[in-house]
């Protein structure tokens, strides 16, 4: 069933809860929080506009250029909130999100949905943002850890180059580190799916009157895709990162 605009509007006023307790605490959030909120609402309403545009228009070139937008501001996305140097690990995370994405979205849209046609933005544009909106903190958090490990136990790195380490064997520690501990938020999801959350496709699907049974399957695929794309796409940014930023005597770039 659909929401009315009226219905969504009387909804969004349990937001002065959130903005009671950011007061009552003296948390200083209420102006970052109202600007999220604002922000949130435009956003999405300027996005489904144009997603109705979108679909009508059904076009290979759009579709694909609005993907290599997703891309492109995700990436950008991800190198600003872990505040490391754009110049340098830009196209590193660029091409890790490009590495992650497009064979998983391939075998989905192909082997999968079967939309006709293939490139259908019904399925296309939601599928790779979906997947490439649950890589971005997994990322971040990698690229956070992996950099700051630099710094934290420099000693170590330096004391594994003086032994007579390759820059890259030097920091393999911190590259398993960061690996760790990106993909555990996922892991301790996938755990406790069905027993502790419902995810939000998987309840949206059975609220609008799908078989229980047909959207699991969906949200098997979606969990699945999900982690191998954030899988595939951490290792392969932190790989080029490191190929990137350090030199070959082992001297890191980039680190703020």
């Amino acid at each position: 069933m659909d929401i009315s605009w009226w219905q969504l509007a009387g909804f969004m006023t349990i937001l002065l809860i959130p903005f009671a307790i950011s007061r009552y605490f003296e948390l200083g959030l209420n102006k970052d929080m109202l600007y999220a909120v604002i922000r949130m609402l435009v956003q999405l309403i300027l996005v489904g506009v144009y997603l109705q545009y979108l679909f009508e228009l059904n076009s290979l070139s759009v579709n694909f250029l609005w993907l290599v937008l997703m891309l492109l501001i995700g990436a950008s996305a991800i190198v600003s909130k872990a505040k490391l140097s754009r110049r340098l690990l830009y196209f590193p995370v660029l091409t890790g999100l490009s590495i992650g994405l497009f064979p998983i979205l391939w075998l989905m849209i192909v082997y999968l949905l079967s939309p006709e046609p293939l490139y259908s933005a019904q399925y296309l544009i939601p599928t790779a943002g979906m997947l490439l909106g649950n890589c971005l903190s997994g990322n971040i958090v990698a690229l956070q850890r992996l950099f700051g490990a630099f710094e934290d136990r420099k000693p170590e790195y330096e004391g594994a180059l003086a032994l007579g380490a390759s820059s890259y064997q030097a920091a393999l520690p911190f590259i398993r580190s960061a690996m760790q501990q990106s993909f555990a938020p996922i892991l301790a999801s996938m755990a406790t799916t069905g027993l502790v959350t419902l995810p939000g496709m998987m309840t949206g699907q059975i609220l609008g009157g799908v078989d229980p049974l047909i959207a699991i399957k969906y949200q098997i695929v979606i969990l699945v895709a999900i982690f191998v794309t954030l899988t595939v796409s951490v290792s392969s940014s932190l790989l080029l990162s490191i190929k990137t930023a350090v030199t070959v005597n082992g001297r890191v770039k980039g680190v703020p």
